[in-house]
């Protein structure tokens, strides 16, 4: 299923306030595309849920928001996408529901590169440690949380794509293999969800973007001549607020 034509989030309207009152969980929020979303969000209105595996980081991200837009405007969830056990994702929940009881938005953004090498030598522990960070634990979370956004009236999940996967790219391995099994998770949930509650489901490819990733995939490239991650923030907004409302099943790109 492609985007409708006539929505693209690159240029859709969106308000100063745009994402005021809602309750959105960011993973990877501790640098790149998660740390420049997770500031937008706060920026435009919303409560962000920092989720990421380093506190330090995750802290820097956390005393911006609150020191700009007040204490109950972030909260770090320091969470660890590649080890949690069930327990954890359970008292995940729970801590949510808990002080919010409602979730509005779930970006997905949390990756792993693993190796740029053939099928033939890939690592196989490495392999299964990628599919578990990029893709098990994306299913397991939205899963877990799904019955908080049931609650929400207006209620949207992301998930954070990649041209490798929407087009194989040799020696991309399992990060190319997690990213196109996203794309269908996001089509098969859309699906499902289409209907009967009232929370949509889109990708978004963010291109090229100057991130720490990008750097170990292409260490030799020139970092200037990206984007940065805070300059393609637009397009995740738009998908994570009313802008996309009745808007679902899309795969949508950044640049």
């Amino acid at each position: 299923m492609n985007e409708p034509a006539a929505f693209d989030p690159r240029s859709a309207a969106i308000r100063a306030d745009e994402l005021q009152g809602r309750i959105i969980l960011v993973t990877g929020a501790s640098q790149g595309i998660g740390r420049a979303v997770a500031l937008s969000c706060a920026e435009h209105g919303a409560t962000v849920l920092l989720l990421g595996r380093n506190g330090r980081k995750l802290g820097e991200v956390h005393a911006k928001i609150t020191g700009q837009h007040g204490a109950e405007r972030a909260a770090i969830v320091e969470f660890d996408l590649e080890n949690a056990l069930a327990g954890d994702y359970d008292a995940l929940f729970a801590a949510i529901e808990q002080r919010y009881q409602r979730l509005d938005g779930l970006l997905h953004n949390a990756g792993m590169l693993g190796q740029l090498t053939p099928i033939e030598h890939y690592d196989v522990p490495t392999w299964c440690r990628v599919l578990q960070v990029n893709l098990t634990a994306a299913f397991v979370l939205t899963q877990i949380l799904l019955p908080l956004l049931k609650r929400s009236d207006d209620a949207s999940i992301v998930f954070t794509s990649s041209s490798v996967g929407r087009v194989g790219r040799a020696y991309w391995g399992a990060y190319a293999v997690s990213k196109f099994a996203l794309e269908g998770l996001n089509e098969v949930l859309s699906e499902e969800l289409s209907g009967i509650t009232r929370i949509r489901v889109n990708s978004l490819d963010p291109g090229p973007t100057r991130t720490p990733m990008r750097r170990q995939a292409y260490p030799a490239e020139d970092a200037g001549l990206l984007a940065t991650p805070e300059s393609i923030t637009r397009p995740y907004i738009a998908l994570l607020g009313p802008a996309s409302r009745g808007i679902s099943g899309g795969r949508f790109n950044s640049q």
